[in-house]
Parts: structure tokens; sequence; C-alpha cells
């Protein structure tokens, strides 16, 4: 998920075109007057921020169908990281036996710092490359204006800056994961205000090869997709994320990713807590009955 993340997230963290991007941010008025790379660059300094939300703490619903199934998680941010319970399984509530092999999950991973901290770690290296990817974004794609500017309808009535983005021909990917970027294109929508990504669309437009195809194949036609909104603050979060791409990996064994994830209900929480009092949070919860 975080190497699409990186994939969608297609503007850039750092400005470095000149004094055409000093533009007064307070100004909205003509939002277009500026260059569209601008929008850009802004956008994925804040996405860099919402990527680590350094200082803030949500409580939300996630609801995920893909391979695994259907189901919904209570999630909590923690200190140390984040944690989740399963309080639905395909639209109904639990049986007796599935709560009790999650109340079992949940409390081995309080007995267990250890093997938490093997789970954070795992989190924080897709955090890495979703960074990584953003960053290579200056270079990796060309972004124009989108004739009309078409607004998503979805941001409260506020206006939007709408990008249209493309490979640079001239990039040259300097890591494996990188090469995704050679074959997406698509169309970002930007809160014209605060500068904030609400929805960005991506098309897999051609195949792209890892080592020459050996280590993967992504076939063409691929679809990703992203929704944000504000929670309050200076926070953004996912409301709605959507991957089907097909992946061959290893020249063997072919793979239909189609991952539709819904978060909601947030809810912010006042100060950090440690992520086993997070667990005992959830475990005190009642289950909802559907």
């Amino acid at each position: 998920m975080a190497l699409c993340l990186g994939a969608l997230l297609s503007p850039v963290p750092a400005r470095g075109q000149g004094g055409a991007e000093a533009a007064n941010h307070e100004n909205v008025s003509n939002p277009l007057a500026e260059p569209p790379r601008a929008w850009a660059v802004d956008a994925v300094a804040n996405e860099l921020i919402a990527l680590h939300h350094p200082g803030s703490y949500l409580r939300y619903r996630m609801h995920a169908v893909d391979a695994k199934g259907d189901y919904v998680r209570d999630v909590i941010e923690s200190r140390d990281g984040t944690v989740a319970r399963m309080i639905l399984k395909d639209g109904r509530a639990l049986t007796e036996e599935e709560d009790k092999a999650e109340r079992q999950r949940l409390n081995d991973m309080i007995a267990s710092p250890s093997d938490y901290a093997k789970h954070v770690k795992h989190e924080e290296e897709g955090k890495k490359l979703a960074d990584q990817m953003m960053r290579l974004l200056p270079d990796a794609m060309i972004y124009t204006y989108t004739p009309g500017q078409p607004q998503t309808g979805k941001n409260n009535g506020a206006l939007e800056v709408v990008l249209d983005y493309e490979p640079n021909p001239k990039f040259n990917p300097p890591m494996t994961a990188a090469e995704a970027l050679t074959g997406l294109k698509g169309r970002v929508w930007i809160d014209a205000k605060s500068r904030q990504l609400v929805r960005m669309d991506g098309t897999i437009f051609r195949a792209v090869n890892f080592g020459w195809g050996m280590l993967a194949h992504i076939y063409p036609d691929g679809h990703l997709m992203l929704e944000q909104t504000h929670v309050g603050g200076n926070r953004w979060i996912f409301t709605r994320f959507i991957e089907q791409v097909k992946v061959r990996a290893l020249l063997v064994k072919t793979i239909n990713i189609n991952t539709r994830v819904e978060a909601g209900s947030f809810e912010t929480l006042p100060g950090p807590i440690g992520y086993q009092d997070a667990v005992r949070i959830l475990l005190n919860t009642p289950l909802p009955k559907k």
C-alpha cells in the first residue's frame, strides 16, 4: 500500500523553480496565475506531514474489502504506532469464536512489546518508502492545469485547483520502486486555501517492469484513487482508497490486487497514549451489533 500511496501522491516536497513560485498563498482569487508545479510542491509538503502526522492522534473506523475479506476495524493512533481491533466481518457482528481470537491477538500484543515493535518497524518501512517516492516526483512528473477545473463537489464547497500529471520523459528512476512512476498518469485536486490534497486519481497507462521484468511486471489499465478530508486542526486523513492493479511477481505468479478502503467516524484524541493503553481501550469498547 505504501508503494501505491507513494505513486499516487504525485507532487513534490520542496520548492526549486525560482521566484515565479513565491506567490502569495493567501491570495486565491486567481489561483491559476502561478505555475502548476507550485501547487504540487505545497500539496506534497503538506502530504508528508499527513503521512507522519507528528503530534496528532486520531481514533476512527476503517472498512476494508480485499483478498482477506470484508471487515471493519476500530483504529487508534498511539504514541508508539497504530493499533486496531476487528469489530465487524462480512457486514455482520463477530461470532463468539472470532471475537475470542481477536481478543487473544490483542492481549498477546500487550504481553509482547517486542512483537509489537516488529509490527511498527514494518509500518515505518512502508512510510519510509512512500516518503522516498514522493520526494522523487519533482523530476518524475510534469504538471498542467486541467481545462475547465472540474471540482470534486466533496470539499464543502471550497475552491479546488485541479492538475493533470504525466511522467517526465527525462526522469531517470534512481531506485527500483520508482520505475512504477514511469507508467502512471492522472489528476489531482488541491484545496486552494490550505493547499492540501483532496483527491488523487492515477491510471497505469502502460506496462512497467522491475529489474527488466524479472522482479515484477505491472500490467497496464490499473487504477489508483485516494480521497482525503480535514478532521480538525491541521490534520487531514484519507477517507477512501482504491487500488486495482495486476502484477506478475518473479516471472511466475500473477496477482490481481483489488483493494477498497474507507475511513470515517474520526475522533481527535486529547494527547498521546502508549500502545498497550490503546489496546486496552479497544478491548473495553463494546462491539457493535452490526
